[in-house]
């Protein structure tokens, strides 16, 4: 199987969780809008987008093409992908706790997303300063410990290195990406709080220091962070 993975060229999003299951599972696949080539790049992008010759299209990327199969949504995808490439258990009650954990990521992506951009995408972020400001302020004292505590906690009651235990999954994936882009949105935030949650910290540097993540972090197909993503750094709101 050869998956085409579809969404923006110059973002990590939430593109980025598909691709780094696909680089741990060894998938063959290709990052459509960033590959050259006819019927690649963007205007493939923007068709998906249209969903013309999509008869279940999805409300936005990323979209994967599996076969036949267009899929939607990070935690969809993911759910497809986790037993195919291997980064899921085979028990039913572990597929449904590993799909559980990623929900609850996406949870933690969003309010990542709106201390930047609280009350509308439509808007540039230098015309919601104020409230922004007021928003990250709220998410560093009291959301941000929360939801690393509960996969602290996840972590430690799992009995292993990894949030299902012993085995690495694609949860796991998606929880380093997380730390990572807290770690470049919130620098001085995030090493304040760093001794607060040990084990969610090494599971970070455990899955960086994979073979096939780490030669991913390495290469061009890793876009780095930059400020159009989930993730953006501005110094005021870092406190």
């Amino acid at each position: 199987m050869r998956y085409e993975l579809y969404y923006w060229p110059s973002i990590q999003g939430r593109g980025e969780f598909v691709r780094l299951a696909l680089e741990e599972g060894g998938a063959d696949y290709v990052d459509v809008a960033r590959a050259p080539g006819r019927g690649m790049g963007m205007a493939a992008l923007a068709k998906f987008i249209e969903g013309r010759r999509v008869p279940r299209p999805a409300f936005a990327p990323p979209y994967l093409k599996a076969g036949r199969l267009v899929i939607g949504q990070t935690a969809n995808i993911l759910l497809y992908l986790g037993p195919r490439l291997g980064l899921v258990p085979k028990r039913e009650a572990d597929r449904l706790w590993a799909h559980q954990l990623q929900l609850t990521i996406a949870d933690f992506l969003t309010e990542a997303h709106d201390t930047h951009h609280p009350i509308g995408g439509g808007l540039y972020y230098e015309e919601q300063k104020r409230e922004a400001a007021r928003r990250a302020d709220d998410f560093l004292r009291n959301r941000l410990a929360k939801f690393l505590g509960y996969f602290e906690r996840v972590l430690e009651r799992g009995g292993g290195s990894y949030l299902l235990g012993r085995r690495l999954s694609y949860v796991d994936l998606s929880l380093f990406q997380t730390v990572a882009g807290l770690r470049y949105a919130f620098p001085r935030a995030m090493a304040r709080r760093r001794a607060r949650f040990p084990r969610t910290m090494a599971l970070h540097e455990r899955v960086a220091a994979r073979p096939r993540i780490a030669a991913y972090l390495a290469s061009a197909r890793r876009i780095p962070f930059n400020e159009h993503g989930i993730f953006r750094h501005y110094p005021e709101l870092d406190r």
